[in-house]
């Protein structure tokens, strides 16, 4: 069935059958968000998973892992 057939339905309810279909509706939504994972959770275990006890490279480390990865890439 079409959106657009579901609203013809939908109109043809009495209100008390229309009022209900509201509210089977918003119970789905709910239950489909609160299933749905916390993103922020996510990404702190995500950062978390970056830590590390080495200090960050230099820009003229990460130009050179750039280009020894270019090289990898194209020449190879």
């Amino acid at each position: 069935m079409s959106l657009q057939e579901l609203k013809e339905q939908a109109f043809k309810l009495s209100v008390s059958d229309r009022l209900a279909l509201v509210s089977a509706i918003i119970d789905s939504l709910q239950n489909t968000l609160s299933s749905q994972p916390n993103r922020k959770a996510l990404i702190q275990q995500m950062r978390g998973l970056l830590k590390t006890d080495q200090p960050s490279p230099t820009d003229a480390q990460v130009e050179e892992m750039l280009q020894e990865r270019r090289v990898e890439k194209y020449i190879k």
